[in-house]
């Protein structure tokens, strides 16, 4: 057995990574989940560490297993979000031993995605709007769009009255025929709002309503799902199995989008594509930034048989997300003709930016020896 025997931590506020070595010395590189991640990492070291050091650094899922029975007191979205630092980081260094990329480590292989571009923007007039998709659609070939409607957790109130009505109408006619149209409401509308704007985005050719109405409320969210044409989406805040078991056995979605960061890694995030597939739901994931989300999610993209029709790809630019530019060596997001491409090098393909690690706050959990 190769003992895992140390775990760091290099993080700031916004991002934080994990690097596993194993007694033989191999090592990983996996990523607490992205937003107050020094808090998470600080959660890793307390009740992550403790409980994976001294483990089968090659044989892990029941350790994973193991760490929710251990911190059964303690479950919800910080020990899985410090727990996905574990997991990738041993799924990163199980694909360099065997020098493979993850993607064929779990029955696929490295291929092209078709991407979707994704605002993340609510501040944007719709003319803007319109504007920045045009052009990335003639720049990059994108051929898939998500904007926002409504305002996050919003009571039903959108970001300025009369937005919703006027940013529908306006993107999508700027789009034209031929492009897919997809918008999120991050849980802004009652189910009677949100079945008329539901109407609304169908009039407009817009097939794809994400979160609707308050996400814990599913009773809600399936009274929406079942009164529209539309595919009605969610899970991208759910972290345990119980919620997604719940969210696919009542239909309250027609199409499933765990985020491998906020539901504890990629092998817990495999195990809730598999329950999807044996109920007939897709599965087209969250993944709303440029840190090692989107590479993990296309690793599990590529290889499961339930996969949707797209992978989310931000276009958020230094006035959004500062802190996830030069995360990486090289040129890891490279969009080509509306497709982001799974690299075939091992493990997740990329490599940290020693420079960023440098300035980043440094702790590490290791076995005495």
């Amino acid at each position: 057995m190769d003992k895992l025997v140390k775990l760091e931590t290099f993080s700031n506020e916004f991002v934080g990574f994990v690097k596993a070595t194993s007694e033989s010395g191999a090592t990983g590189w996996g990523q607490v989940s992205t937003y107050n991640s020094d808090i998470t990492c600080d959660i890793f070291h307390r009740q992550i560490a403790p409980h994976a050091l001294g483990t089968n650094a090659f044989d892990f899922e029941d350790t994973l297993n193991l760490i929710g029975e251990r911190e059964h007191k303690y479950p919800g979205s910080y020990l899985r979000r410090a727990m996905t630092g574990l997991d990738t980081a041993l799924w990163d260094m199980a694909g360099k031993r065997a020098g493979k990329p993850v993607v064929s480590l779990i029955g696929g292989k490295p291929c092209k995605l078709r991407a979707y571009a994704s605002s993340m923007k609510r501040d944007i007039t719709p003319e803007d709007e319109a504007k920045r998709f045009v052009k990335l659609r003639d720049q990059f070939g994108f051929d898939a769009f998500k904007w926002r409607v409504g305002r996050e957790c919003g009571r039903d109130r959108d970001e300025w009255s009369g937005r919703t009505e006027e940013v529908v109408p306006t993107v999508s006619k700027a789009l034209g025929d031929g492009i897919a149209k997809l918008v999120d409401a991050n849980s802004c509308y009652s189910p009677k709002r949100a079945i008329e704007v539901g109407k609304l985005l169908a009039d407009h050719g817009i097939s794809h309503f994400e979160e609707p109405c308050p996400y814990w409320e599913y009773e809600q969210t399936q009274e929406v799902t079942e009164a529209l044409e539309i595919d009605v989406t969610g899970g991208e805040q759910d972290c345990e199995y119980v919620t997604f078991k719940l969210m696919m056995d009542m239909k309250a979605v027609d199409i499933v989008q765990p985020d491998i960061m906020y539901i504890g890694g990629l092998t817990r995030t495999l195990k809730i594509c598999a329950m999807a597939a044996e109920r007939g739901f897709k599965i087209t994931p969250h993944a709303a930034n440029l840190s090692l989300v989107t590479m993990c999610t296309m690793h599990l993209l590529g290889a499961i048989p339930n996969a949707g029709k797209y992978l989310e790809f931000s276009i958020e630019g230094e006035d959004y997300y500062p802190w996830q530019y030069d995360l990486f060596l090289g040129e890891p997001y490279k969009i080509e003709d509306g497709k982001a491409t799974i690299p075939d090098a091992p493990g997740w393909g990329v490599e940290l930016n020693p420079a960023w690690l440098e300035r980043a706050a440094y702790k590490k959990s290791e076995i005495q020896r």
